[in-house]
């Protein structure tokens, strides 16, 4: 059986200096690209060599695509198809709402990116852009929904941490009274036994 001819995987520090080569190849900031490499998803030949690259940046609930670049533009189709397939896994195991990207590649578009509307533009972080131009977005999921999904949890969680300090506390209680009715117990033994030795062994304690 032939090994596949592309395989996906995440950037580590050790492909810092192929990507540094690929960055400046296309002309991208690799000074600054190389502060953050586990951002990237690398695509390679079975035989090892870096063919390719994308940047996928994470704020909460929404992913920015960016800094694409492939040394053969070729194969860029194809090669976007792998990445692009990496990319939807890491959405969906972040629980990401949306992607937003300014890759200009006609691929983004037919997959479902588009210029974003007046409330969409709002939702892009202030961090990445405070102008929507020139970005297209893609929805995976209802954000509202998820939102008031979460706060629902949240809720939820919040009372079970409520009934569970409270279970806690009373078990606090009743061993606190355990433990005072325990130590009752054994003053009235220690005083008991020290009484029946004393009549026992030293009556003419009680004589004087």
């Amino acid at each position: 059986m032939s090994s596949p001819p592309y395989r996906v995987r995440r950037a580590t520090v050790d492909d810092l200096p192929l990507l540094q080569a690929l960055w400046t190849e296309m002309r991208l900031p690799a000074d600054e690209l190389e502060r953050r490499p586990t951002e990237f998803q690398v695509v390679e030949s079975a035989d090892g060599n870096l063919l390719g690259a994308v940047g996928i940046e994470i704020s909460g609930r929404i992913g920015r695509i960016h800094s694409e670049a492939y040394h053969d533009f070729g194969l860029s189709e194809i090669l976007r198809e792998q990445l692009w397939e990496r990319l939807q896994s890491i959405a969906v195991n972040h629980g990401l709402a949306r992607l937003w990207t300014r890759e200009t590649a006609p691929f983004w578009t037919r997959n479902g990116f588009h210029a974003p509307d007046a409330a969409e533009s709002k939702k892009l972080p202030a961090a990445w852009s405070p102008d929507p131009a020139g970005w297209t977005t893609l929805k995976l999921r209802d954000e509202e929904a998820l939102e008031k999904a979460l706060e629902t949890e949240f809720t939820r969680f919040k009372l079970e941490e409520k009934r569970r300090t409270e279970k806690m506390l009373r078990r606090g209680r009743i061993l606190n009274v355990i433990g005072v009715v325990l130590a009752v117990l054994l003053f009235i033994s220690v005083m008991t036994f020290t009484i029946y030795w004393l009549l026992h062994y030293h009556p003419h304690f009680f004589g004087r």
